[in-house]
């Protein structure tokens, strides 16, 4: 399989097999390129290459194999023509930004977005004369009145980090380019393996590969996902600006995309389950997670999503004393600002992962001081239990 985008083969297959091509050494793994930059065999070839007349490597930065074959198979995953690969998933949603944006022009995005998000929206895109427009993620009206003439993308996280809130992307879409608008999509929570925005419509769909894409927290990188032709402006950006994936990290996020359909699906039976124990507990007030029933969007999650993901918005009484007691309690799960690992980790949103937003805007975006974020890993259930259970037993 050289292209990576033949529908005949599925999710499965694809994440194995996408996007290599084989060197002359007829290596079964895809190899890492570690070089900076590659040779020709005369002057006029190298004229060629660098004026783009003839395909072939010419510098790291923006042509690299082990990427290249990172970003194929990310596409042929997404359903999408071209991937753009980058040194994290905000340079991901910054190249966009600078790919796709100018002084005058307008973003409306959720209220429910990571916290780094908002403060490049706010404040470093702000300082190009970009305004951003904050609404509810599942209220189509508000998105509607939001929209001005100078609006040109839509920004979403569905579901959304941590309180698992969920967007009907085929309605946004259609909002969006009813007003010459863009709308780019945050997967990083579900994958390709349990949602597929492009197929609903979505322009553009951007990863943190840093989350499940690897799966096991080795590696920082992003990645763009959306049509050949709309990505050139972006490639051009990664290429002058710099903000590119290195071949190492390309190839470990190869080898966890090999098993990203079996870890999902594991991932999301560990969470639905755990989330079902955690909504019966008396020391709880409220569980987010998209896949209970008890969950406002539930119907639409289940339309749109092939699972519900790993990432659980847990409400426990007692405020902050509570949540802090539930998080250093803990002898199993890891006290960590990142996700997407095969270990279960527990963060405070209110004071990490959101804690540069002002008390409005994590009023706005429901991040309580009693919210604890649970991305569930794979560990046997009863440990995960027994866990959280010794830091529940305190509050008494």
């Amino acid at each position: 399989m050289h292209d990576g985008h033949d529908d005949a083969f599925a999710l499965d297959t694809l994440a194995i097999r996408a996007g290599h091509d084989r060197t002359h050494e007829q290596e079964h793994g895809e190899p890492i390129f570690t070089t900076s930059s590659f040779v020709y065999g005369s002057a006029a070839e190298a004229a060629r290459k660098f004026s783009g007349e003839e395909p072939g490597n010419i510098y790291s930065r923006f042509t690299n194999p082990t990427v290249r074959t990172f970003e194929q198979r990310l596409a042929a995953l997404e359903g999408g023509e071209q991937c753009v690969a980058t040194s994290s998933g905000m340079a991901a949603i910054l190249a966009t930004a600078l790919a796709f944006l100018q002084a005058g022009d307008e973003i409306v995005a959720s209220r429910s977005l990571f916290g780094s998000t908002v403060s490049l929206f706010d404040k470093y895109l702000g300082k190009l004369g970009i305004v951003t427009r904050y609404v509810e993620l599942g209220d189509l009206d508000a998105w509607q009145d939001a929209i001005t003439p100078k609006t040109r993308l839509l920004f979403a996280e569905t579901p959304s980090n941590p309180l698992s809130e969920v967007v009907d992307i085929t309605a946004l879409a259609d909002l969006a380019h009813r007003h010459d608008a863009w709308l780019a999509i945050d997967n990083c929570f579900l994958t390709p393996a349990l949602q597929r925005p492009l197929d609903l419509g979505a322009d553009l769909v951007i990863h943190s590969a840093t989350k499940y894409l690897d799966g096991q927290g080795r590696a920082i990188g992003g990645a763009v996902v959306g049509p050949e032709e709309m990505l050139k402006e972006l490639v051009g950006v990664v290429r002058t600006c710099g903000p590119c994936m290195s071949p190492f990290n390309a190839w470990i996020f190869l080898k966890g995309l090999e098993t990203l359909g079996l870890r999902m699906k594991a991932h999301c039976e560990n969470t639905l389950a755990l989330a079902q124990w955690l909504e019966a507990q008396p020391e709880i007030a409220r569980v987010h997670y998209s896949g209970l029933e008890s969950h406002p969007q539930h119907t639409l999650a289940k339309q749109q999503q092939h699972g519900f993901g790993a990432v659980l918005g847990v409400e426990v009484k007692g405020g902050r004393d509570g949540a802090w007691a539930l998080i250093d309690h803990s002898r199993l799960m890891s006290i960590t600002g990142n996700l997407g690992d095969v270990k279960t980790t527990v963060t405070h949103p209110a004071t990490t992962t959101h804690a540069r937003l002002s008390d409005e805007q994590k009023a706005a975006a429901g991040i309580s001081e009693g919210l604890v974020r649970i991305a569930v890993g794979l560990e046997a259930l009863d440990d995960l239990k027994r866990d959280i259970r010794r830091g529940l037993d305190t509050l008494g």
